[in-house]
């Protein structure tokens, strides 16, 4: 079975974030806020143009390849490495930015639903594919800080 389960993990993040799309595009209303968790926690309909937190708006000449290029990359290690851990967090991250690579390549733009409230903060508006993207990422700096070794000695550690 070998690599296969880490490519099923990433093509299931996929298509959850697809459909979770499709979802919301088809019954939200744009800009509305459902309540979920009244003062905290919204389902809404956004779309982003751009990357995390609206950067790089109206730039998928740069998204676009810079995630191909990165997907492939992340691929790679996943092949090549024994690490569960690392295969984990690429998995998150891969599946995250694939379902963002289909919205940018297929609309032009991400959908975005998921709205916090924190107070009078309202944090960015994200999707499915985030979350796993930020999950997987803290899985990798975990793995990175503490048990990838390169010369025998982990990251962070004296002699």
């Amino acid at each position: 079975m070998g690599n296969l389960i880490w490519i099923i993990i990433a093509v299931i993040i996929i298509a959850a974030d697809q459909a979770s799309k499709h979802i919301i595009v088809k019954h939200v209303e744009y800009n509305s806020l459902i309540p979920v968790i009244n003062k905290f926690f919204y389902i809404t309909y956004h779309e982003n143009k751009g990357a995390a937190w609206g950067i790089l708006q109206n730039r998928l000449y740069i998204l676009i390849p810079l995630t191909i290029v990165v997907s492939a990359v992340m691929v790679y290690i996943l092949v090549k490495t024994e690490s569960r851990m690392l295969k984990l967090s690429l998995s998150f991250v891969l599946g995250g930015a694939i379902g963002n690579l289909i919205d940018r390549i297929s609309k032009g733009k991400v959908v975005d639903f998921l709205d916090f409230y924190f107070g009078k903060y309202n944090f960015p508006t994200f999707n499915v594919a985030d979350t796993f993207i930020v999950i997987g990422t803290i899985l990798l700096a975990v793995f990175v800080l503490f048990f990838y070794e390169k010369t025998g000695l982990s990251p962070g550690r004296n002699q």
